[in-house]
């Protein structure tokens, strides 16, 4: 039978509008809440808001099956065209638009680009389903960008936002990211959630059992992600209030680079694996996982970085917005590339 995306997926952009929307009443009902939100801060961390980042980024990580990645090095052309895809073309790519549609505006610029440096690991599992790809490749991939990233999600931060405008000759404005401010919140937004998701998963498997695991707690922890994203994005944009005339025109200047992302980056990936003779199910898994990005993270680390109502941390959230979707298309054009160009049994 073929899966279907589940409800609250399937209107997740929905969700973030009426969230948006909420926030935005919230903000102008309770003009207060500015002083509310500095009240419940600890530093510049805000407690509420670091606990819905932290619950935002768990669910993904508990799914996530880390003893498939001594498996990973059996297959080094799979993983290896994942990798170049992934860490180099789609961070390359995210990097050109963001230049190209953003440079004059240096604060989108800059969260257009946290988005890029992201690899997806949570919504992957959902997408490739969807396109018939190879359920296991798909959580290989995701295991292994999981591990990928926290090992150098702050590097790449300092290389392409930090070095790179400067070389090319591009750092007309002052952007500049502390390597510093986003390593401590890759390890509270990204290491936190991961040592949980891992425990959670060895201490409960040897309990209760994998099929357990997989049939009973995953799908009891999975809404969480949303309702913690959509709890963030009315907190954001309830101090959002003053800028509400600019906001429409704004989320179209994000998403036009970002439409133009997922699908170049889609069909550079399709076409790299069909010219690569990589089986159909596994084109899907590589394709889709490319082709995502993790929005969490680049939210919880633009909120820790430049601050709950600054443009990077909206930028973050325009990405869900689009992401779902121009996904969902993009799983119909893989479904009918199949048939084009795969005999339909592979």
């Amino acid at each position: 039978m073929q899966p279907k995306l589940k409800f609250l997926d399937r209107y997740l952009t929905l969700w973030i509008f009426l969230a948006m929307a909420i926030g935005i009443g919230l903000g102008n009902i309770f003009p207060s809440s500015s002083r509310l939100m500095n009240d419940l801060s600890l530093g510049t961390t805000n407690i509420p808001l670091a606990i819905g980042l932290i619950l935002m980024m768990y669910p993904p990580l508990a799914k996530v099956d880390y003893s498939l990645l001594p498996h990973a090095l059996k297959d080094k052309k799979v993983i290896g065209i994942s990798l170049l895809l992934n860490w180099v073309v789609g961070t390359v790519l995210m990097f050109s638009l963001a230049v190209l549609f953003l440079r004059h505006e240096p604060d989108y610029m800059t969260g257009l680009i946290l988005i890029g440096l992201a690899r997806c690991i949570a919504m992957v599992i959902v997408w490739n389903d969807l396109a018939k790809g190879n359920r296991e490749y798909a959580a290989l991939l995701i295991a292994l960008n999981s591990i990928f990233q926290i090992a150098t999600y702050s590097f790449l931060v300092w290389l392409f936002i930090n070095v790179l405008p400067e070389k090319l000759g591009l750092a007309n404005y002052n952007v500049s990211v502390s390597i510093k401010d986003v390593t401590q919140s890759v390890l509270i937004y990204l290491g936190l959630p991961f040592l949980a998701g891992f425990l959670s998963r060895y201490f409960l498997i040897k309990s209760k059992g994998k099929d357990w695991y997989n049939r009973k707690f995953i799908p009891k922890i999975s809404p969480i992600t949303l309702y913690a994203l959509l709890f963030t994005i009315v907190l954001m944009f309830s101090l959002k209030g003053d800028k509400i005339i600019e906001l429409p025109m704004d989320v179209v200047k994000v998403a036009i680079p970002l439409i133009i992302y997922f699908v170049l980056m889609f069909f550079i990936s399709f076409f790299i694996n069909k010219a690569l003779k990589v089986p159909y199910d596994k084109n899907a898994a590589i394709s889709f996982t490319a082709t995502g990005n993790n929005f969490e993270l680049a939210i919880a680390v633009s909120i820790a970085v430049f601050g709950i109502h600054s443009p990077q941390a909206f930028v973050g959230v325009i990405g869900p917005l689009v992401e779902v979707p121009v996904l969902i298309l993009l799983v119909k054009v893989s479904l009918w590339l199949k048939k084009k160009f795969y005999n339909t049994t592979s």
